[in-house]
């Protein structure tokens, strides 16, 4: 009988890489928490239409990518392509527009798009993301961008750049588009198939093809600053000027449209000069008009999205894992040692230590080689005449200084023991 493996477009997460995911993960709540931000879980799944109604039939999203169904209950769903439509679902439903103020919401988890795999891009993907719903201030804009160059200035990625646009509003965007049309039909057989298609339904969305014919046409195409109304040009004016005055470099990039149809004003990514061709980390804007286009009052709201998959491969170029956290690695032989390294290895974590206990019963030779593996900072072995004396051997692994001790002593000497381990993690 075959194996069953993982699905194509999916991947199993675990040692040594998950240590980065990790890294991340905390660097994330960090920077966020600090920032006077909550967390929302939502639903993997939700019913089509929210999707075809937030990000817009015409997208590719949605028309090409998205894994829909129906249910028992004969309904249309989708598994999540995205994760701000949900969040904006939510926010609705929830009514938390009338808490009054501004909501400021972040996300994180597995996402879903039929795209062929490659390095950074998966099938199942994960993001994490943020969203200011409740105002059309510029500096909210400001921040958002602010709070993701930290995440990834602390995880300390480098060669990045932030790629900046503003797509306006519905009347600049519809005097653009007239523009646009008429500037490409005639190179229309020319384009690449996509484009073709998207010369009628969805023309700015030209502007970033990865066909090398096309983005040559694109690049003499009228750029939509040249359209932008007098609110449209104030609001981005004040938006570069804040990120100058924050000391965040970017580059004015006409041509980036984002691929979903939400988007107004801003729209910016923070690209790296080490992923290759698919080398956006972080991509976002405002969307002021998509609580009103499902169901909700008109609501000002901006952010953005990080893709966990690419981030993590510039993390692994960067470094080797994150250290081990482990404090002490519990080594035991024979029944009673057995027995008392349960206990002991229970009170410890109790405690607040981490530890982790061989369950191996092997040779205390290869115990003691997993030890040195762990990366713990001391070893702790219990052998029968330590089990019978209620007393364990500790090694400190970096040093190889070993000490007897009472199993009592070590359990009431807790803060000194945290001290210690501390200064060790730091020699």
């Amino acid at each position: 009988m075959a194996n069953i493996q993982a699905l194509r477009g999916t991947k199993d997460i675990y040692a040594p890489e998950i240590a980065h995911w990790q890294q991340v993960e905390a660097v994330v709540r960090d920077c966020l928490g600090r920032a006077a931000y909550q967390e929302i879980r939502t639903p993997i799944f939700e019913q089509t239409d929210l999707f075809e109604r937030g990000i817009g039939e015409a997208t590719d999203v949605v028309s090409k990518e998205m894994y829909s169904f129906t249910d028992r209950g004969d309904r249309p769903i989708t598994l999540r392509p995205e994760g701000t439509a949900g969040a904006v679902r939510a926010y609705i439903e929830r009514k938390l527009f009338a808490q009054g103020g501004v909501q400021r919401l972040w996300y994180t988890g597995p996402m879903f798009r039929y795209e062929r795999p490659q390095a950074g891009r998966q099938r199942q993907f994960h993001q994490v993301g943020v969203e200011v719903l409740g105002s059309d201030d510029a500096r909210a804009d400001v921040e958002v961008i602010g709070i993701a160059t930290e995440i990834l200035q602390k995880l300390g990625l480098k060669n990045l750049s932030l790629q900046l646009n503003s797509v306006g509003n519905g009347e600049d965007r519809q005097r653009y588009r007239d523009a646009l049309v008429e500037y490409l039909t005639p190179f229309k057989a020319d384009l690449d198939q996509d484009s073709q298609d998207r010369l009628d339904r969805n023309p700015l969305r030209i502007l970033d093809s990865k066909d090398q014919k096309t983005q040559e046409i694109a690049k003499n195409a009228p750029s939509i600053i040249d359209y932008l109304g007098d609110r449209s040009k104030a609001h981005f004016e004040q938006v570069q000027a804040s990120l100058t005055a924050l000391d965040i470099t970017y580059t004015l990039n006409p041509c980036l449209v984002r691929g979903l149809d939400y988007y107004t004003h801003t729209a910016f990514e923070i690209q790296s000069n080490d992923l290759g061709a698919q080398a956006t980390v972080c991509g976002g804007g405002r969307y002021d008009g998509l609580v009103a286009e499902l169901g909700g009052p008109e609501t000002a709201a901006v952010g953005w999205a990080i893709g966990l998959e690419r981030l993590v491969i510039l993390l692994q170029q960067l470094a080797e894992a994150p250290p081990s956290t482990l404090d002490f690695y519990v080594v035991s032989r024979g029944e009673a040692a057995e027995a008392a390294s349960v206990i002991l290895a229970h009170k410890l974590r109790f405690a607040g230590f981490s530890v982790e206990l061989d369950l191996s019963g092997s040779a205390f030779g290869k115990q003691f080689k997993r030890a040195d593996r762990s990366g713990a900072i001391a070893c702790l072995v219990i052998g029968d005449h330590e089990a019978e004396n209620d007393q364990v051997q500790l090694k400190w692994l970096q040093t190889k200084e070993q000490q007897t001790l009472a199993q009592s002593e070590l359990l009431a000497n807790i803060e000194q023991w945290q001290q210690k381990i501390s200064r060790a993690r730091q020699a």
